[in-house]
């Protein structure tokens, strides 16, 4: 059993590799383009997937910095600013509704 866990690990990270790069969009992939890549991850089986993980995509830095634009990611309503605000209005909305029926 043990005699297949370096193949095993071998095509795991090759799938891995293969995965990475066709859910990669195409402006982070760096230097070749992306169909290039795959064929190079999937023809070399332990030298592409190592040369992709480590040059072929942009990685950003573990605190998400780097400067350029990410994706907007999802963010929790209740950490969301933009909804909170929304919730501000509605309820100042309500409010004055409700301070114009008093006056009636």
């Amino acid at each position: 059993m043990l005699r297949y866990l370096p193949f095993l690990l071998i095509l795991a990270l090759t799938i891995y590799a293969f995965i990475d790069c066709l859910n990669t969009p195409e402006e982070e992939v760096k230097h070749l383009p992306k169909t290039v890549w795959v064929l190079i991850i999937l023809l070399f089986s332990i030298v592409g997937p190592v040369v992709w993980l480590f040059a072929g995509r942009k990685r950003s830095a573990v605190g998400g910095g780097g400067g350029r634009a990410r994706r907007q990611q999802w963010v929790a309503p209740d950490d969301n600013p933009e909804f909170l605000k929304s919730l501000r209005e509605e309820q100042e909305k309500n409010r004055d509704k409700d301070g114009d029926k008093d006056k009636e």
